[in-house]
Parts: structure tokens; C-alpha cells; sequence
């Protein structure tokens, strides 16, 4: 059986003779052939060329093209800040002024933006690789776009004007569809709408603004005789019952959400669900054996049916390529490896860091504990709440991120107790834990602070 058979099976929710392996490897393609995230993102012939080594080395089911949540905001007008090991960010917000909704009958083309790279490319990975490896094509889902377009002002939006959140959702939506119709006529296997922003809402708002749009999105999908995921990252997990109602065929989540408790609720409603290795203290900084025993881990916590393995996320620029293969590996030879973790033990640096002391600052410290900004779009909209109190505070406070990229911010993470990212603390104490804060909110918890 080929891998994009397995893919099918398991997305079909047949059984299936293992588990089925997807790394979503976006910018850390361009890490195996030695060039930067910011070359692959740009250049047709060398984001091919990595895709083929990441198709070589790791021997995926599936396999994304691209993990780039910027393409669609780019072409709607939004400026990017580009990294050299991370995909870019969105820096302009072509609604943060303004209330129009773009007229939907001003869709995309497919000779817009970095488009003809990105269809000429899944063109010919479908020749190359096709046959065997069940290719997706991913999409800025519907909020998460909207956000880009509209910036933090669309948390209040949602409080404030529902009618126009809605049009502009609903726009963000046909732009979905029209984006998932160019990636299936290149010969896409799996249209993943990717929504990271949704983690950062309640159930009561996904309902209110995005389960009429995203049914409507996978039935366009399903139409279209293609399989679908819903790709949310962070922690997710009050609406993941929600997200199955929408019918996709798979979900895919990251590690914060317990993975064994979201697979009860996909299971009941037979959607397939696919994760959730951890980015950083796994796959980034981990060693092989770690990788190994926590895949193993997670294949004997599950049930096998309507299961994918897969990293949490985007995985870094950085990730080590033994680390990826020792996943493949014990998803492909779980007995062979159980033998070499016979005497398997964790090691843990004892990486030393200071808190601040809480009860004698000058003034409220916001501290983001994040992903990371630059990759992870929750954070950047966490973030950019707070960078955008400290513009109308000024000096009359201090704002910091910790991205869980680096080792000393993992300590200081699991010192503070930090649950789940990415979160807001104010003068030591948890403000936001997976919900960003309009800025009327998060002003009047730092003016509280100050008080």
C-alpha cells in the first residue's frame, strides 16, 4: 500500500494497516537543501527541490506543498515582514482603518501574488511524487484571514458590529473557496484550511461566526471530490466539538491539546484527527530517542482508526533531520524501536532562570509567553495586542515576550507554570490563556495593575 493510499484509507475512515505519517515540513524543507525559509517561499525551483529531499528523507503519506498563511493576505493588499528561518509575518492591515468588506466578485487570480510559483510547484509534485504521496494544499482559513485584513480591531468587532464580522468572514470564506479551487485543479489531495486564530475565540463565537461559513467551506470541498482537514493550532480544545459539526474530514491540532480527549470527541462524530508532536521541546530540542518514545507513546495512548501522526505545527526552520526520521521511524517499526528505548531515560537541562520580583516593580510588566511570534499567527495577534498597550502606555510599562523556541524561555515557562500558549501575564499573574484580548480589555487590566 502507498502512503497516499494509507492517507485515503484513513481519511475514508477505513482501517488501516499502521498509522498514517504527514510532517509539515513548510519553511524546514528549505533547512534540508540549505537554503532560507524567505528562498522556498520565493523561488519556485527551490522550494521543488526541497520538497523532493523532505519526500526522499522522511518517506511521508502526505505531504503539504507550502505552509505559508500569508499568501492570500499578501495578494488582498497586506505588506509582509519577511525571516530568514521562519515564513513571514503580515505587518500591514489593509481593514485596520476602515469597515469595507472587499466585493466578492474581486476573488484572487490565479496570476496574483506568489500564486503561479506556488501552482506550478504543486504541478510538479503531483508528476514526481503524486502516485505515492497524497499532497495537500494549504489555506489561510477564514478568521485567521480576516485577522490579517482587519488586525486585532476584529476581536471587538465581534463584540461591537456582528453584521459587518460576519460580511467580512463570509468574504474571507469565498476567498477559501476560490484559493482550495486553484489547489485542487493542481492536483492537490487534501485542502487543509489552516486557522490558527480560531484557538483564540470561545464555542459561543465559532458558532456565531464561523459554523455556517466553514460547513459551507467543507461541503464545497467535499463537492469537489477532495478530502479536507481543519488545521487549528494552540489550544483549541473547547472547540473542538464545534470544528466537527463543521464536517471536515480530519482535524489537526497541536500539542496543546491532550490529543487521547480530542480524539474521543472526533471519534464520536467519525472525523479523523492527526498530531500532535511537540515543535520545540520535542522535534526542535529534543533527541532522537525523545522523538521516538513520544511518538511511540502517543500510538499506544490511541486508537489507531482515523489517526494521522504528524507534528504540531509548521515545524522550525531548525528542526534536526535524525529527529524527524526517528518519528518516521517508530511510526513505521513501532516494535523494532520499542527495543531501542529498552533503556530509554529523559534528560532534562537544568537551565537556571530568575523571575522578576513581582511585588516590587517600577511599573506593570506584560509578559506574552509565546510559540513564537514570527511562526505562530495566534502569537502574533497575542502579541501585537500587547506591543499595542505598551504604544498607549508608553513608558508607563514594560512588555516582553518569551518565545518556547528558546531553551531558557521552556524553563522559565515550566517555572512559571504556564499552561498553555500563548498567554498574557501582568505582574506575574495569568491575565489571557489562549484568548487574545480586545485592547479595551487588556487596557483595563494593566490600569488595574497600576492601581
Amino acid at each position: 500500500m502507498t502512503g497516499k493510499e494509507l492517507i485515503f484509507k484513513t481519511l475514508n475512515h477505513e482501517d488501516t494497516p499502521r498509522v498514517a505519517w504527514v510532517p509539515f515540513a513548510g519553511v524546514h524543507a528549505g533547512k534540508l537543501t540549505g537554503v532560507s525559509a524567505k528562498e522556498i517561499l520565493t523561488d519556485g525551483e527551490k522550494l521543488f527541490n526541497a520538497l523532493l529531499e523532505v519526500n526522499k528523507l522522511y518517506r511521508p503519506d502526505g505531504q503539504p506543498v507550502l505552509f505559508d498563511l500569508q499568501i492570500e493576505a499578501e495578494i488582498l493588499g497586506c505588506e509582509l515582514q519577511w525571516a530568514e528561518d521562519a515564513p513571514p509575518a503580515v505587518k500591514t492591515h489593509v481593514l485596520s482603518e476602515t469597515k469595507d468588506v472587499p466585493c466578492t466578485c474581486m476573488m484572487p487570480q490565479k496570476t496574483d501574488g506568489r500564486l503561479p510559483l506556488v501552482l506550478d510547484v504543486m504541478t510538479k509534485m503531483k508528476e514526481a511524487v503524486g502516485e505515492t504521496t497524497a499532497l495537500y494544499g494549504l489555506t489561510c482559513g477564514p478568521f485567521t484571514l480576516a485577522s490579517h485584513l482587519r488586525g486585532t480591531n476584529i476581536f471587538m468587532d465581534m463584540f461591537e458590529d456582528l453584521e459587518y464580522t460576519k460580511k467580512l468572514i463570509n468574504y474571507t470564506n469565498e476567498v477559501n473557496k476560490k484559493i482550495a479551487e486553484y489547489y485542487i485543479e493542481a492536483g492537490m489531495d487534501v485542502i487543509a484550511v489552516v486557522d490558527p486564530l480560531v484557538s483564540q475565540i470561545s464555542p459561543r463565537h465559532f458558532k456565531k461566526f464561523l459554523l455556517e461559513p466553514y460547513t459551507d467551506l467543507f461541503n464545497f470541498i467535499r463537492e469537489k471530490q477532495t478530502f479536507s482537514s481543519f488545521f487549528v493550532c494552540g489550544d483549541a480544545t473547547r472547540s473542538i466539538d464545534v470544528m466537527c459539526q463543521t464536517g471536515p474530514d480530519s482535524i489537526s491540532i497541536d500539542e496543546n491539546i491532550d490529543m487521547v480527549a480530542a480524539k474521543e470527541i472526533t471519534d464520536k462524530y467519525n472525523v479523523a484527527i492527526g498530531g500532535n508532536i511537540p515543535l520545540t521541546t520535542v522535534m526542535l530540542h529534543g533527541t532522537q530517542q525523545d522523538n521516538m518514545k513520544y511518538t511511540v507513546d502517543l500510538l499506544d495512548k490511541l486508537n489507531h482508526k482515523n489517526l494521522i501522526i504528524a507534528p504540531g505545527c509548521d515545524m522550525p526552520y531548525d528542526v534536526p533531520v535524525e529527529n524527524t526520521i526517528a518519528v518516521q521511524q517508530a511510526i513505521r517499526e513501532t516494535d523494532k524501536v520499542r527495543e531501542i528505548l529498552e533503556n530509554y531515560e529523559a534528560v532534562e537541562e537544568d537551565i537556571e532562570v530568575e523571575l522578576p520580583d513581582y511585588d516590587n516593580l517600577e511599573r506593570p510588566l506584560v509578559e506574552v509567553f509565546t510559540l513564537d511570534s514570527a511562526t505562530c499567527a495566534a502569537c502574533t495577534y497575542m502579541l501585537n495586542a500587547a506591543m499595542d498597550a505598551k504604544e498607549h502606555f508608553g513608558e508607563a510599562i514594560d512588555v516582553v515576550e518569551y518565545k518556547f523556541t528558546i531553551k531558557e524561555n521552556i524553563a522559565r515557562v515550566k517555572k512559571m507554570g504556564v499552561q498553555h500558549l500563548p498567554s498574557i501575564y501582568i505582574n506575574g499573574k495569568l491575565k489571557y490563556s489562549s484568548i487574545i484580548p480586545s485592547k479595551e480589555e487588556l487596557e483595563g487590566a494593566i490600569k488595574e495593575a497600576m492601581n
